[in-house]
């Protein structure tokens, strides 16, 4: 059962809704920086150009919060997202790397 942010259990992850999730080029592009940054490293969600709305880009984290790809930390006034580096990796091997790959062979 996914916690009281809606991150799930490692468990709860599912290829499925992650591939759906990465499928948007607005969320992979979140996923395919946060993979090129450090472990462990955070950031705002405006910190992405995205060019979206609020409202839009507040639909996109949840996505990829529920989906289990990213972290959100809440620190009162601001929220920041982190990736799920070690779960990812221990649940679905080589997928980051995928990630990352793809992003290679499209800049």
């Amino acid at each position: 059962m996914p916690d009281s942010e809606g991150h799930p259990d490692i468990e709860e992850m599912n290829l499925g809704t992650i591939f759906a999730a990465l499928a948007d080029p607005h969320r992979r592009r979140v996923i395919e920086e946060l993979c090129a940054e450090g472990e462990g490293s955070e950031r705002t969600c405006a910190s992405f150009p995205l060019n979206l709305s609020k409202s839009t880009l507040t639909h996109h984290f949840r996505i990829l919060r529920e989906s289990g790809l990213i972290w959100q930390i809440d620190y009162g006034n601001s929220r920041k997202v982190r990736l799920r580096r070690a779960e990812l990796e221990s649940r679905f091997p080589g997928l980051l790397d995928l990630v990352r790959t793809q992003a290679a062979t499209h800049v």
